[in-house]
């Protein structure tokens, strides 16, 4: 990233930072719980300015792309502001401070920062020789990026392996589809298996879900369901290769190598980092404007920065040229997803709120007198994940069905349905998980023409919807 567009973002951070540790000059009460309960007081009309930012990246690309290209940092911008400047003047500037304060410190820093390692180390990974991407080539990448995904999380997964896929399909005519199913698999179903798969399932163990616990459980649906995709993915390809004529790509490029593969060891050192921060817990912290940001959480985002900086430094350019590797994916990511976390504060406070809150009609649906309706669970865990942030979403439902872990794994069924809503339905939208926006802007980057928002939610519901009410049918009836 040029050094002229990290400084006027590293002011800012610094403005923030020296603003948040002076003295709180509003003195007048506990922000925190004043956040905890405005979800209370807020109506459904807060949520527009969120709802506007999504139908903003679903029609924009489409009906002004020139404009769109060029502006969308600013379109996400106002519509952040578009929240935060009547909830300033409605509720004080403290408190719209401490929100802002609260997702940039807490969700979205830290949140970009293992996207942006990930993003930059995996990016230094080439796989050269010569990977032709026949629908068995294709496939295989396909379950092993499944594998690993529960491993080394989704995006790390998918970070290291999208570009040897492009690369392996690059001379076929038909592309997009194995995209789509990359981001169905890789992106998101993969990453059931461990905490480090996915946020939310990270957040679970943080909460006191044992590490091995969604290993056992969610092995048997994230397998019928990767299986069904495989399978139906091989069939796809294979009909649409036979179609093109079955391609040979234009040249022999040699015996197969990996160039870069130092970056794997940095890899492993960013999921070390992650899982450091979930289970070394000092005790210590510091506040900035009220806002308690934890000690292992800054070591691990420190860590994660250093070995994101050890890949630039170590890794050729020449074998980040080979990748194709450019910035603009992940300048994209931070800046959408920059007005996604702002203008998204108001929809999950509601939320958060549960029965006392504006969406209390949608919290009471997970309840059959007095009993948890465990399909209604998945389903609107699912629904609200494919649209929010999964994580937070996951934390909403974990609480409402009483938010004691050791229960509710001796229960099973309610945490399960609530894990696989989280992360199976992460891929109904480009926004439903981080590395969904990331492939997305990596296929286009080399010019592939991939489904716009409402595009993508076609491939979606037709393909995903009946294996997740094959799933309901089999797991939570």
């Amino acid at each position: 990233m040029h050094t002229r567009r990290i400084w006027p973002w590293m002011i800012v951070l610094v403005g923030v930072a020296i603003m948040g540790v002076a003295p709180a000059w509003a003195a007048g009460g506990d922000l925190h719980h004043a956040a905890e309960e405005i979800g209370k007081e807020l109506g459904a009309l807060w949520v527009i300015p969120f709802a506007c930012m999504l139908l903003s990246i679903a029609i924009m690309p489409l009906a002004v792309p020139h404009f769109w290209h060029h502006h969308y940092g600013k379109v996400a911008a106002f519509w952040g502001l578009a929240f935060l400047v009547p909830f300033a003047l409605t509720h004080g500037v403290d408190l719209a401070l401490y929100e802002v304060l609260h997702t940039a410190l807490l969700e979205y820093i830290p949140f970009i920062i293992l996207l942006f390692s990930l993003f930059t180390i995996a990016g230094g990974v080439c796989l050269t020789g010569s990977l032709v991407g026949t629908p068995k080539v294709n496939t295989g990448l396909l379950l092993l990026g499944t594998l690993l995904a529960s491993w080394m999380g989704t995006t790390g997964a998918a970070m290291l392996l999208i570009r040897p896929l492009l690369r392996a399909i690059a001379h076929r005519k038909y592309k997009v589809h194995t995209v789509v199913f990359f981001i169905f698999l890789v992106a998101n179903i993969g990453g059931s298996l461990t905490p480090l798969g996915d946020p939310p399932l990270f957040l679970g163990f943080l909460k006191g879900v044992s590490f091995f616990w969604t290993t056992v459980h969610m092995f048997i649906p994230m397998a019928l369901i990767a299986t069904i995709l495989l399978l139906g993915y091989f069939a796809l390809d294979t009909m649409l290769f036979t179609k093109e004529g079955r391609p040979s790509p234009p040249e022999a490029q040699g015996k197969l190598g990996l160039e870069g593969a130092h970056n794997l060891l940095l890899l492993g050192g960013v999921v070390g980092g992650v899982l450091m921060s979930g289970m070394w817990n000092p005790g210590v912290g510091f506040d900035i404007y009220h806002v308690h940001v934890e000690l292992q959480n800054v070591v691990r985002d420190i860590i994660l920065l250093i070995l994101a900086g050890i890949s630039l430094k170590t890794t050729s350019f020449d074998t980040r040229r080979k990748n194709e590797f450019d910035w603009e994916p992940i300048r994209e990511v931070a800046k959408l997803f920059a007005g996604i976390f702002l203008s998204m504060i108001p929809a999950i406070a509601i939320l958060r709120a549960g029965e006392e809150g504006a969406l209390r009609s949608i919290i009471a649906l997970v309840s059959d007198n007095g009993q948890p309706n465990h399909a209604m669970y998945f389903w609107l865990t699912g629904a609200l994940s494919s649209f929010l942030d999964n994580a937070p979403t996951y934390l909403v439902f974990f609480n409402t069905a009483g938010g004691d872990a050791h229960v509710l794994m001796q229960e099973v069924t309610t945490l399960l349905a609530i894990s696989a809503g989280a992360v199976f339905m992460g891929a109904n939208t480009y926004i439903g998980n981080a590395p969904n926006f990331m492939v997305r802007s990596i296929a286009e980057s080399t010019g592939i023409k991939m489904p716009s928002f409402f595009g993508y939610m076609a491939w979606s519901v037709g393909i995903l919807i009946p294996c997740f009410i094959l799933t309901t049918v089999i797991f939570f009836m």
